[in-house]
């Protein structure tokens, strides 16, 4: 990357470091909007991270330019470029598709709650984020982080594998230096997946820490914005941004949080003298290979050193029956006989009702519900994959049978629907519960190999925060992975003083590797579709 400005050094520049670069005038919010569009340029070609450049976002830095000038700061955020994921609404110059053509043309009444409230903290949205085609709720088997719209986005670390997702676009912009911090949205594991997969930070927050109105759904009852970045801090920056209640969202109006805002638990490697965590080794870390195991293992044991004491065993309450033993499987309790234990069974009836929902609001559109996006599929085969491969698109190698089984439900909340619904929130959320308290006392977390996707899954269904570090790569593809904390409902003040402690005992310590790294572009001239679905950290 180029500096830039006056000689700024954007490549892997903090939040804070283009704070101080603009205060000592190295380098203005208009300069960094040229600098990021111009990284996008030159990498768009290669991972394909940003599906639409904003046309208003250098007039909007000028805007805050002015406002700097004049006395005004709005904060750490105030002239910093950020994307958001496709399917997040914004009511501007931009589309808001979840990927699809089916939305092309449509308006949204009003920005998405969290894009205003990162308006109003002065971030300037470059564009948005290319993402798996109405966030993988479409198709059970097709090609992550593929859209018609968007096409198809890769990681910087391996052109021809999964690149992590739903929210590709998001998690490899930042990955890539092509934008500061991002925005995206989670069902279960579309923000520690990807951000995992491209080695940077994932922020998942609680089911109504951060509003949904104004974001395409899949379910009320797991749906959450989360953020994106290369460091704790500026993903931290960005929570604190768009969190808070909102009218429109009736699951924030229950939220616990603390006054002031997270950024002020963020904390050192000195936060480990004394902190004990608990390692659930039946329910997630006997699912990791060997490889990852010798990695995490070091990353543990440099915990420890800096007085943490880590308790092995601490295991989710039945584990045996809730966690499923063949990697992530969102139908888990169906495949062993029982739809009405099945994270599905929600999700599959949740979205044939909220999708009617949502697309009630918009304006300049024919699509009004699930059947017209079924049929918009099978009338638009060849780009949007209505059928299977081979009638449709490869990269929708089973067409659309997720939307296919939603559309079974017809969004009947039947007994089947309640009592699984019952269960899989109950049984994760004790299950957590229990393990993060031993002995009697209180853990401070659960460290677990964000690699392995049962562990996201688990937290998911509880409706539970989470966030991820980078940990790790793996030699047989060169993707990252990372260690992630489970955390109860509402504690992300933990998730942030813990995360940030390690992260720096990460960047700290003399000689570590296991840490976040620069993308290596492997497989750059590739370009197949669909990708390999590989993920190294798994047995």
């Amino acid at each position: 990357m180029p500096l830039c400005g006056r000689g700024f050094r954007l490549e892997e520049a903090t939040i804070d470091d283009m704070q101080r670069a603009i205060h000592n005038g190295t380098v203005t919010a208009v300069q960094l909007v040229e600098c990021y569009a111009e990284r996008a340029m030159q990498t768009d070609d290669y991972i394909n991270s940003l599906l639409e450049f904003n046309p208003d976002a250098l007039d909007i830095a000028a805007n805050l330019d002015r406002e700097r000038v004049a006395g005004k700061d709005r904060g750490p955020l105030h002239g910093i470029p950020f994307t958001v994921k496709e399917n997040i609404g914004t009511k501007d110059n931009m589309e808001t598709t979840a990927g699809s053509w089916a939305l092309l043309g449509s308006r949204v009444p009003r920005d998405a709650f969290v894009v205003k409230k990162m308006r109003e903290a002065g971030a300037v949205l470059l564009g948005k984020a290319t993402l798996s085609e109405w966030a993988d709720m479409r198709s059970n088997n097709y090609s992550e982080g593929y859209s018609a719209r968007g096409g198809q986005a890769r990681s910087p670390y391996n052109f021809t594998v999964n690149p992590g997702g739903s929210s590709s676009g998001s998690a490899i912009g930042v990955a890539a230096n092509a934008v500061a911090v991002s925005l995206g949205t989670e069902t279960d594991g579309s923000v520690i997946n990807p951000a995992m997969r491209n080695s940077i930070v994932g922020f998942k927050p609680t089911v109504g820490l951060t509003s949904r109105a104004g974001v395409v759904p899949e379910t009320e009852h797991q749906d959450t914005v989360g953020t994106f970045g290369r460091s704790v801090r500026d993903a931290v920056y960005t929570l604190d941004a768009i969190y808070g209640k909102d009218q429109r969202d009736n699951y924030t109006l229950a939220q616990q949080t603390p006054q002031g805002g997270y950024t002020q638990f963020l904390t050192d490697k000195r936060a480990l003298k004394g902190a004990t965590f608990g390692l659930p080794w039946q329910s997630f870390w006997r699912h990791a290979d060997a490889e990852q195991l010798r990695q995490l293992g070091a990353l543990l044991d440099l915990i420890k050193t800096a007085g943490a004491t880590i308790i092995n065993g601490t295991e989710i309450t039945d584990y045996e029956t809730i966690v499923s033993p063949d990697w992530w499987d969102w139908d888990w309790g169906t495949r062993r006989g029982y739809p009405n234990e099945s994270e599905y069974t929600v999700v599959a009836v949740d979205f044939y009702n909220n999708i009617k929902t949502y697309l009630s609001e918009l304006e300049n559109t024919d699509i009004r519900s699930l059947e017209d996006i079924v049929r918009y599929n099978y009338d638009n085969d060849g780009t949007e994959g209505g059928n299977p491969w081979p009638l449709g698109n490869p990269a929708f190698y089973s067409g659309q049978d997720g939307f296919l089984a939603s559309l079974a439900t017809k969004g009947i909340r039947d007994e089947t629907y309640w009592q699984a619904l019952e269960f899989t929130q109950t049984k994760t959320r004790k299950g957590i519960d229990d393990a993060l308290t031993y002995k009697g006392k209180k853990l401070d977390g659960l460290l677990v190999p964000s690699a392995v996707g049962q562990s996201y899954q688990i937290s998911a269904q509880a409706g539970y925060p989470i966030i991820t570090l980078p940990a790790g790569i793996h030699s047989a593809t060169g993707m990252p992975f990372g260690l992630a904390i489970l955390q109860t409902a509402w504690a992300e003040a933990a998730l942030v003083k813990f995360g940030s402690a390690i992260e720096d005992l990460q960047k700290t310590t003399k000689g570590n590797v296991y840490k976040r790294s620069l993308p290596t572009w492997e497989g750059y001239r590739k370009k197949p579709i669909p990708l390999l679905n590989i993920y190294e950290g798994s047995d």
